[in-house]
């Protein structure tokens, strides 16, 4: 079965970059890998994903031009590029994986992380 394991969340201060790992276990390549995230009261969001090949990639407008979404398919990992983090970046966040090619809707991802806590403080 599917396994995504993240890490990499901590706190940091606003303007702070930080970098999110996902290392994925029994996932055929061609799977389309990204990030979702949930802040305390609020709805879960898409943040970002990716092809298999790199070819497609999508953001959300609150993380566009600040996060780059990457993948080593030779291990299996994704990764989560956060710079000029801000304090309404707080969230925990769950790396995920979709049989699709390429999507960002939520129901597409059928599998998912734990997730991993990130904290920015202002």
């Amino acid at each position: 079965q599917v396994e995504l394991v993240e890490s990499g969340g901590g706190l940091v201060q606003a303007g702070d970059s930080l970098t999110l790992s996902c290392t994925a276990s029994n996932i055929p390549k061609y799977y389309c890998m990204g990030w979702f995230r949930q802040a305390p009261g609020k709805e879960r969001e898409f943040v970002a994903s990716i092809d298999w090949s790199g070819g497609y990639i999508g953001y959300s407008d609150s993380v566009k031009g600040r996060f780059t979404v990457s993948r080593d398919n030779t291990n299996y990992e994704a990764y989560l590029q956060m710079t000029s983090l801000k304090p309404e970046d707080t969230a925990v966040y769950y790396c995920v994986a979709s049989e699709a090619v390429f999507t960002k809707m939520e129901e597409r991802f059928g599998h998912w992380g734990q997730g991993t806590q990130v904290t920015v403080s202002s």
